[in-house]
């Protein structure tokens, strides 16, 4: 299945990369965390890794480790406005139960 990303997310990153002035794309991947177990961290890739998968779409690259992937793969990254606020959405089909506050996740 591997990752999916909408245009809006693409536009975004591709604005967050250009203004950074470098960068091969962008790193989805989990860490340990909240009431539910699990969060997303997304970071800027300057090199890649041996384990690493890359997705593109848009002219965007989205590398996932190999461990990460388990969990997040069949995700759609989406970037949303919604009032004053604005931010990176994950549709992850593989999730069963998430925090109230949307920070956490468990599969």
């Amino acid at each position: 299945m591997g990752i999916s990303l909408t245009e809006a997310a693409a536009d975004r990153v591709r604005t967050f990369l250009a203004n950074r002035g470098k960068g091969i794309g962008l790193r989805l991947g989990i860490k340990t965390s909240g009431c539910s177990g699990l969060a997303y961290v997304l970071e800027f890739v300057d090199e890649l890794h041996e384990d690493d998968n890359i997705f593109e779409q848009y002219g965007v690259k989205i590398i996932v480790d190999t461990k990460s992937l388990v969990y997040l793969d069949g995700t759609e990254l989406d970037f949303a406005k919604e009032g004053l606020n604005e931010g990176f959405k994950f549709n992850n089909p593989n999730v069963k139960e998430q925090c109230g506050c949307g920070e956490s996740f468990h599969v």
